[in-house]
């Protein structure tokens, strides 16, 4: 029998991972539903490929253009994830990953949750501003969740299901990105050109800016503590450049677990897919070289302030993190449109996370989507006035 899967997001860096994967594995495959924001001419080119039926297209006047085209021919396009109910059935689909950035991936997670068997999730956001909504649907629809980021894969993998209270560490490794041994007394003067220049991964803007300053590793950390409801005592940051390991997890019987793979999106999207070893994977062999010279050390924060924010954070699940997330995509769009200096992306968000107003969100805990963007909504307006 086929396997039935949806991908939401297929145009993406990670969307188009896992469609190579599938190409591998056309005859075994069944893909019920694509969906993509503005680039519809890769979404065809998919479409064509895997003979997909069903197609979300988010975006008003891409969606107009598909219409237009596949006009007399028998594939459903919709403009919207209100049409999920028209496209599949509950439970009947095997696979499902969210390869759609930012807040916008949250509201089709939590739609797509109660038609799929297992859902794999690349989404920092909706994870860190909606998991108490996810973890509620996971719980209703029985619908098992794979974290597919490198580290949070790797976490996943190496504890296996153990309690959180038999885990005394885990740590989540960082290249360090390109500013890692740069002179401090140069980053008043990074560039664009220097900040995207990242050592070790091949990303988009907005996540490669976020390698930079660390921010990522904050949205980790923050990830982390949600999916493995752990303490953030239990959580910290190693840099190591080399990029080979991508979590360390110290148990309480003294057994230390590392997982090593390939530094691509492959290896984890594939093993969310296939697991117990259900198919076979072409990987580089084990580098002896890197495994002689791992290279681990603690984060320097006058390096990378950003991590300062991890000092700020409730335990619980809280709004807060919905201001954090908001704010630092304002800050990044503002460095990437020139408006900003690099290391103002760090030095406003530790200032705006103290904001008076905003500290009562820390006690809120979220309970919808509409709450949810309502208050980025008000944080990104809010952000408009202030002197950066």
């Amino acid at each position: 029998m086929k396997k039935k899967i949806v991908i939401l997001g297929s145009t993406g860096s990670i969307g188009k991972t896992t469609i190579n994967i599938l190409k591998r594995d056309k005859n075994n495959v069944e893909i019920l539903l694509l969906t993509a924001n503005k680039n519809y001419k890769e979404l065809m080119k998919q479409v064509k490929f895997f003979k997909v039926k069903n197609i979300i297209i988010t975006n008003k006047d891409k969606f107009i253009i598909v219409k237009k085209i596949y006009k007399n021919r028998n594939i459903n396009i919709y403009n919207n994830f209100n049409s999920l109910n028209k496209i599949l059935k509950k439970r009947n689909t095997d696979y499902t990953i969210n390869a759609i950035t930012g807040l916008s991936g949250l509201e089709p997670t939590l739609k797509i949750i109660k038609f799929t068997k297992k859902i794999a999730i690349a989404n920092k956001e909706a994870i860190i501003c909606g998991w108490p909504l996810i973890l509620n649907e996971l719980k209703k629809y029985k619908t098992d969740f794979i974290p597919v980021d490198s580290e949070h894969f790797s976490i996943w993998s190496l504890i296996n299901k153990t309690k959180s209270k038999n885990i005394e560490k885990i740590y989540i490794t960082a290249s360090g990105g390109p500013f890692n041994n740069y002179p401090l007394n140069l980053f008043k003067s990074i560039t664009q050109k220097n900040a995207l220049k990242h050592p070790s991964w091949k990303m988009g803007k907005k996540i490669s800016i976020d390698s930079a300053t660390m921010m990522n590793k904050v949205f980790e950390i923050i990830e982390a503590k949600k999916i493995f409801n752990i303490h953030y005592k239990k959580l910290s940051i190693l840099v190591h450049p080399k990029s080979y390991v991508h979590a360390i997890v110290k148990f309480k019987n003294g057994l230390t677990k590392v997982l090593i793979h390939d530094t691509n999106m492959t290896i984890p999207i594939f093993n969310s897919l296939y697991e117990n070893f259900e198919k076979k994977i072409k990987s580089n062999k084990i580098d002896l070289f890197k495994l002689n010279n791992l290279n681990f050390k603690k984060v320097d924060k006058k390096r990378f302030p950003a991590l300062r924010i991890l000092d700020n954070l409730p335990e619980n699940h809280s709004l807060f993190e919905t201001i954090i997330v908001t704010s630092n995509d304002k800050l990044v769009n503002m460095f990437l449109d020139k408006k900003i200096k690099f290391t103002d992306i760090s030095k406003a968000m530790l200032k705006i996370i103290k904001y008076k107003e905003f500290l009562k969100y820390k006690k809120i805990m979220p309970k919808s989507i509409d709450q949810i963007t309502q208050l980025s909504h008000y944080v990104s307006l809010k952000i408009n006035t202030l002197r950066i």
